[in-house]
């Protein structure tokens, strides 16, 4: 991957999307570094912003990570392999791919585990100090890029990033047929995991959020009752209630996407003796919550970090037509300079924008 700050104009233009300060993006040339024999140069198609962009935008930092000079975003992505190593050997020439953002270093204790989402030296694409991929070209590992099936687009091929999240939280909650959901937060993470529970087989799922409009797309998607909350932590008890009395019976999982202490709050108080919530979203980088109550009650709290082994899934679910990501995409912008601006900018003030993607 390449270097951060690295800049130079190289014979072969490739063009990136580099954030240079808060709120400041420019169009700049990023110099790959040399192809490596088990690698791959994707010249990328389709490529989504992530809510993650966005922060990284506004504030140069994500929690622990921080940008400390010139970086290239974005990590959601799927292109057309334009060259590759000498001991490539399932990709050629021409093939649509989509990527897996992270590149584990399959020597750690996790990794070895089988755990590779939490490996302790992972690079991975929009993750300072490694660069993205919101640019014309990108090298990356054979292994991690995924072959698209002929009726799936470029754009599919870059939702199964996100997508992915919604895969794993499922499994992380042994989501089937006897498991009736909760939702709470319908943006882009919390409408997939919809999508994805139901892809799982639950019968029954309730999706709350602040934003009316968007409880409008969760109903179009498949929800089968929404619930419009506040922000007011004195409304706790009686989001509660809603959500109970929407279920219309007991809680089995409930899904924070939204990631607040409220939210977690309320989920923690709502899902059933014995239930689970799991924690997907991170709005609040620190929570104060009411533990013991929900522990007495034997209610398991999980956690996801990212994801592992989604890409197969992701695109027989796609192919196969058991979720449709396509009206997700709410809005598509070009590669210039101008475009790219808007780009992001329709991501982080547009409250109807749900994912935004560039035709590159």
């Amino acid at each position: 991957m390449g270097s951060i700050g690295n800049d130079e104009t190289g014979a072969d233009e490739n063009m990136a999307a580099w954030l240079c300060g808060v709120n400041t993006i420019r169009m700049k040339q990023l110099q790959l570094p040399s192809l490596g024999n088990k690698e791959v140069k994707v010249r990328i198609k389709a490529s989504g912003i992530c809510g993650s962009d966005v922060h990284y935008l506004k504030h140069l930092r994500l929690a622990d990570f921080v940008i400390e000079g010139p970086y290239v975003l974005g990590h959601e992505c799927a292109g057309v392999v334009e060259e590759v190593g000498c001991e490539v050997k399932h990709l050629v020439v021409g093939d649509r791919v989509s990527l897996e953002p992270a590149i584990p270093c399959r020597g750690c204790k996790p990794c070895m585990e089988g755990y590779y989402n939490l490996c302790q030296n992972v690079k991975a694409f929009g993750t300072p100090p490694f660069p993205g991929s919101l640019a014309q070209k990108i090298i990356h590992p054979e292994e991690m890029c995924f072959k698209l099936p002929e009726n799936v687009s470029f754009e599919e091929g870059a939702m199964c990033e996100p997508l992915s999240v919604g895969i794993h939280a499922c499994r992380r909650a042994n989501i089937g047929a006897e498991t009736d959901v909760v939702i709470m937060g319908a943006g882009t993470i919390g409408l997939l995991t919809l999508l994805c529970a139901r892809a799982f087989g639950a019968p029954h799922i309730v999706i709350s959020d602040i934003n009316g409009e968007r409880l409008t797309m969760a109903k179009k998607l498949g929800a089968d009752e929404c619930i419009l909350v506040s922000m007011n932590n004195e409304d706790i008890e009686e989001e509660v209630r809603l959500l109970q009395k929407a279920m219309g019976k007991d809680i089995d999982i409930i899904f924070d996407c939204a990631g607040f202490s409220k939210t977690m709050t309320t989920a923690l108080k709502a899902t059933r003796a014995g239930g689970k919530v799991c924690l997907v979203g991170m709005g609040h980088h620190e929570m104060t919550v009411p533990l013991p109550p929900a522990a007495c009650r034997e209610v398991d709290v999980i956690g996801i970090f990212r994801y592992r082994n989604t890409w197969p899934l992701c695109l027989e679910f796609l192919s196969s037509g058991k979720l449709d990501v396509k009206p997700l995409i709410t809005h598509r912008f070009g590669f210039t300079q101008e475009e790219v601006e808007n780009g992001f900018d329709t991501s982080g003030h547009n409250q109807k924008a749900i994912k935004v993607m560039f035709n590159i």
